[in-house]
């Protein structure tokens, strides 16, 4: 069975609604956000966006997934609970729980 982008974003949306215990609506609005945050980081060679690092302070990010593919190592299989980026201020790849997305812009 082909794996359509809607069924990853409700995927996540799921995960999002186990850890955090919200409501699916509210954690289906913010799975639709990673999504677009994914998708403008494919195409675009910087995005800014912010999010609760686990010591509870805010990071403002500045990232892209765009032409990242000869740092990538391991297998490659994607996890539904966190969000990889390439950091472009720290030239290393960063991830975050999807939980704890603030905003793009």
């Amino acid at each position: 069975m082909k794996t359509t982008f809607r069924s990853k974003v409700f995927k996540r949306a799921y995960e999002i609604m186990n850890s955090t215990g919200k409501a699916f609506s509210v954690c289906l609005s913010k799975a639709w956000v990673l999504y677009r945050l994914a998708k403008e980081m494919r195409n675009n060679d910087e995005v800014h966006f912010t999010y609760e690092k686990k010591d509870g302070s805010l990071r403002r990010a500045l990232g892209t997934l765009r032409d990242v593919k000869q740092f990538v190592k391991g297998t490659g299989k994607t996890n539904n609970k966190v969000f990889h980026y390439w950091d472009l201020q720290a030239s290393a790849f960063r991830s975050f729980k999807v939980e704890n997305l603030i905003s793009v812009f």
